[in-house]
């Protein structure tokens, strides 16, 4: 699957993504975050380039300008020489800002392209109008620059958006463009992407780039999922685990079955739930945009009465009035305010799907900034969802933690049970094992280096009537931990515990959502020793136990009730419920199955940390937008009046191409500012 690189950006008010001339199958084409539609970054380099070549012998025409170095260069029709170089750059320089002005005007919907048009336009024709007869000063030069500023303010600024908008390019290449097809007899042939089919199997060699979502059907290695899920640590995979397409490769040779592809795989619906995201507008662009509509009107207005009020009040000439008027509509462009809040969008949920965080509504995003309590399912969320050894107790000091631990192991290898599953899962290494046994309902036994080594349930001990550590097993059953022994040779040796063995991400997860004064809770069907023992080590504020699934929107509510606003993280499936009445929803560790429809925040990975990283990412998010807001609009508040020629009695004057350079500036600290956002 290949993408074409992002040149073409699409003209829209509001910023609000990018264009993409060719996207992965199954994808839809969507609108651009620049805007000037129809034209490339280059162009405007371009036009750029040769309008400031013409400027130059503009600057050397012009009378004010050889009376500012000292020299004169006076000839026959000189003045038409500047109206004809004058000319090709407001037709040809200012070409995208005059096709901006009659789209917005089309549309009904005045903006920047409205005021720059209107002000390289009234500056042409009254310029123009004084070489055929008009009474008055030209200011060609003052054209011919502003235009310049104009092309290289928007250029830069379309580079620094380019930047940002380039994050989905970057995940669509990570599709090789041939995979190894392995047919029925083995043999292996290169075929193009688009030729696969779910159900082939295809060869991935060490160090390649997996060409579709499958499932490990031979050979084991390791692969690289950073650029899709965020994991920096490469992932184990062997026969049975699923691959992602994209994903490198690592050191081992594996042959996958495919099972999806096109808009099915995980990377198209990574790209499409980020594109949805980036083109869905929040609260706070519904303010700008209102905002720059405003601004736009009061630019107008202004740069019109500041015209007449020079013209009759100042008695100034008509060529002062209008460099006013045409200054205040320049530098009072709303192009920062519309840049404000869009690229802030664009950056944010791209570093979040870098970062396996993907946000599907972002109002709800936006709303996890002012979270004020979480609410965490336990089994999956908070732990492992799987039994394992939590304590080990020795009784006879004869015989280490790891050695018990290692001959309960080896008997309970040749157990099916989820009991010695849990056991053998948590022991590094096990012996052989002769002679093995089921005790019916009490455990399994075995002959382990010459030993006979037995692995029961407290009930054994009773039966057989061997005394043990009562205080001890009352503690660790008191926490909800299923408690089994060990006997050596008849002796009673150790006991090992067993619980859902918490994910080591929990508790530090945890403390850092309570120093952000978030308040933690854990819903849970397990009873209240297992609640209150996970609840105790993960150090959670509160938990609701021996809840049924269908009773969790019923506690979501229960916290909503109390004035929180409230966020429900689970596994997406049977939370689904809880997920849609919380007022943020966030489905953790859904994998591959992105399309978790209740969710309005999506965790590829099981990690508690995750939710405290995209609670973050909320926080900065917001903050550069308010940011950027304040920038913008507090810079207009300052621009307009200068520009007006409030500051005319102390010397100051700003000239049009001057406004240009601030107006450019604005908005290239607000696109700059933006892109310095990161996850906290």
């Amino acid at each position: 699957m290949e993408h074409e690189k992002h040149q073409e950006h699409s003209h829209s008010k509001s910023h609000q993504g990018m264009d993409h001339a060719k996207a992965p199958a199954g994808h839809k084409d969507h609108k651009g975050l620049s805007e000037h539609e129809g034209h490339r970054v280059e162009d405007f380099k371009k036009r750029f380039i040769i309008s400031l070549i013409l400027t130059l012998p503009i600057l050397i025409l012009t009378p004010a300008i050889q009376d500012f170095i000292g020299f004169s260069l006076v000839f026959s029709g000189d003045t038409y020489v500047l109206f004809i170089l004058s000319s090709l750059i407001y037709f040809y320089g200012g070409q995208p800002f005059l096709v901006g002005l009659a789209r917005e005007l089309r549309a009904r919907m005045p903006g920047m392209m409205t005021l720059i048009g209107t002000a390289i336009s009234a500056a042409y024709l009254y310029s123009s109008a004084t070489v055929f007869g008009l009474s008055g000063m030209a200011f060609f030069w003052e054209l011919a620059t502003l235009i310049d500023i104009m092309l290289l303010g928007h250029y830069l600024e379309m580079k620094s958006i380019l930047g940002a908008s380039r994050a989905l390019e970057e995940l669509a290449r990570l599709m090789p463009s041939e995979a190894h097809l392995v047919s029925d007899d083995g043999e292996v042939n290169d075929v193009p992407l688009d030729q696969l089919v779910v159900g082939n199997k295809v060869l991935v060699k060490p160090g390649e780039k997996i060409p579709a979502d499958g499932v490990v059907v031979s050979g084991q290695s390791s692969v690289n999922e950073a650029m899709l899920t965020g994991e920096s640590k490469p992932v184990s995979k062997k026969t049975g685990s699923k691959v992602i397409g994209g994903a490198i490769n690592g050191e081992g040779a594996i042959t996958i079955e495919v099972n999806k592809m096109g808009k099915d795989s995980f990377l198209s619906q990574v790209i499409d739930l980020v594109k949805e995201a980036q083109a869905t507008k929040s609260k706070t662009q519904d303010v700008s945009n209102r905002i720059a509509m405003w601004l736009t009107v009061i630019a107008l207005s202004v740069g019109t009465l500041t015209f007449f009020g020079w013209l009759t009040v100042g008695a100034r000439s008509i060529a002062f009035s209008l460099e006013r008027a045409v200054t205040v509509m320049v530098i009072a462009c709303p192009h920062a305010l519309g840049l404000a809040v869009p690229l802030v969008v664009s950056i944010s949920t791209t570093i979040a799907a870098k970062s396996g965080l993907l946000i599907r509504d972002r109002k709800a995003f936006e709303a996890a900034r002012n979270i004020q309590a979480i609410i965490f399912d336990k089994t999956g969320t908070l732990t492992q969802g799987k039994f394992g050894v939590i304590d080990t107790v020795v009784y006879d000091q004869a015989y280490r933690q790891e050695e018990v631990l290692k001959y309960a192991a080896s008997v309970e290898a040749n157990s099916e049970h989820p009991i010695a599953k849990g056991i053998l899962d948590s022991s590094k290494q096990t012996y052989p094992v002769e002679q093995f046994m089921a005790i019916p309902g009490k455990g399994a036994k075995g002959v382990v280096e010459g030993k006979e080594v037995k692995v029961v349930s407290p009930g054994y001990l009773r039966d057989k009537k061997i005394s043990f550590d009562n205080i001890e097993f009352d503690r660790l059953t008191g926490q909800g931990k299923t408690v089994i022994f060990v006997l050596i040779d008849s002796k009673l040796v150790g006991a090992v515990a067993l619980a859902d063995i918490i994910r080591p991400e929990s508790k530090p997860a945890i403390a850092s959502l309570k120093e952000m004064g978030i308040k933690t809770i854990m819903l849970t069907g397990d009873n209240e020793l297992v609640a209150k023992w996970v609840a105790q080590e993960i150090g959670l504020d509160d938990y609701f136990a021996e809840v049924l699934p269908q009773q969790k929107e019923e506690k979501v509510k229960e916290v909503q009730a109390r004035g929180l606003i409230t966020a429900m993280t689970g596994d997406g499936v049977n939370d689904a419920p809880a997920l849609a009445q919380a007022d943020v929803g966030i489905a953790i560790g859904s994998g591959t199955d992105v399309a978790v429809e209740t969710a309005d925040i999506i965790l590829i990975r099981s990690n508690p940390q995750d939710v405290v990283d995209i609670t973050k990412l909320a926080k900065s998010t917001y903050s550069k937008m308010v940011q950027n807001l304040g920038w913008a609009t507090g810079y207009n508040a300052f621009a307009i009046p200068a520009a007006a020629g409030v500051l005319y009695s102390f010397g100051i004057l700003l000239s049009p191409a001057l406004g240009a350079v601030f107006m450019s500036a604005s908005t290239i600290i607000v696109a700059i500012n933006a892109r310095l956002l990161r996850i906290k």
